[in-house]
């Protein structure tokens, strides 16, 4: 057992991995040589080979094409986009063609990758380098998205997400890259895709986040006297509905916390469920705390745009006193 950063955790999963498995295979930008943009591949292109840890070129519609063909053909590719802003040139390939393979072959075919990609804000970074596009992607059929929040749920989640038959969105938040070290196992461990985690059980309300916002929201709700009951989403799809309805029919009230924009946020997904499934046991409307709906913005409005401590103890007293 070892303190580790999230960078560290996930190094540790991809090195186990590529031992275990030799169809794996790590290929993106500059994941060679240097070990990536932040570092999360270094050195496994010395240990494990150029074969087995490929530089490409500067392409995401390539890296993730390429990606597509290799699963399909038995491989397991585990694909680097250097910030999930620049997903958006290979959504064509991840929609039309990785999230259909399975029902278009009618089973013949599945696609076994993994696209990893530091995502968020609060890092102060370039246009389309802080982008928070989860609930595009869980809108779309055949594709799994799985935040984690801090080091040990990332190994656990990136090797089932490895193992899984079908294709992962694996979205790291960069803001908690390395402020966060936990005690990580150097042993094998998977956790299930599809289990929210309730890190910390209570009775007055409801807290749901995920990603980097988990730990924000988490200090800010060590400033309040209620009892939250606080969940960790960690795999937005597939949800894990029970977890969430069970909490909010015990405790009647509900706050959301994410980074990405409101309108369609998948916070309003969580909302919809509950407002189907748990209605009658709620005293109060479930409240979100989110980014704004406007592009994310340059590093000096940064902050501004971010849920932080203020707006999220002042969404705790708005569903308390309602």
């Amino acid at each position: 057992m070892a303190k580790l950063n999230m960078v560290q955790a996930i190094n540790l999963a991809l090195r186990q991995e590529l031992e275990k498995d030799g169809r794996l295979i790590i290929l993106g930008e500059d994941v060679g040589i240097d070990g990536g943009v932040f570092r999360v591949t270094d050195g496994l292109q010395e240990e494990f080979g150029e074969g087995r840890v490929i530089d490409t070129p500067l392409s995401e519609l390539g890296i993730v094409g390429t990606s597509i063909g290799l699963a399909a053909k038995g491989m397991h590719p585990v694909a680097e986009i250097q910030f999930s802003g620049f997903l958006y040139a290979a959504y064509d390939q991840l929609t039309s063609h990785a999230a259909r393979i399975r029902t278009r072959s009618r089973g013949r075919f599945t696609c076994p990758m993994v696209i990893r990609a530091p995502y968020g804000g609060g890092i102060r970074a370039l246009e389309l380098h802080c982008e928070s596009q989860e609930a595009i992607f869980a809108h779309t059929a055949g594709i799994k998205v799985v935040i984690p929040s801090g080091p040990y749920d990332a190994k656990g989640l990136l090797i089932s997400a490895i193992r899984d038959p079908d294709p992962v969105v694996f979205l790291e938040p960069m803001r908690v890259y390395r402020a966060i070290k936990e005690d990580v196992p150097e042993e094998e461990y998977t956790i299930a895709l599809g289990s929210a985690n309730v890190l910390q059980e209570g009775t007055d309300l409801t807290v749901i986040s995920w990603g980097a916002m988990m730990k924000y929201t988490r200090e800010a709700l060590a400033k309040t006297d209620y009892s939250a009951e606080v969940i960790d989403i960690r795999t937005i799809s597939p949800l894990d509905s029970e977890t969430v309805i069970n909490s909010v029919k015990k405790t009647g009230r509900c706050l959301i916390v994410h980074e990405a924009p409101r309108t369609c946020g998948f916070g309003a997904e969580i909302i919809a469920q509950i407002n189907e499934k748990a209605f009658l046991h709620m005293e109060a409307p479930v409240v979100r705390v989110t980014g704004f709906d406007v592009p994310f913005p340059m590093y000096k409005l940064e902050n501004y745009y971010l849920p932080d401590e203020n707006r999220i103890l002042k969404g705790v007293e708005k569903v308390m006193k309602f």
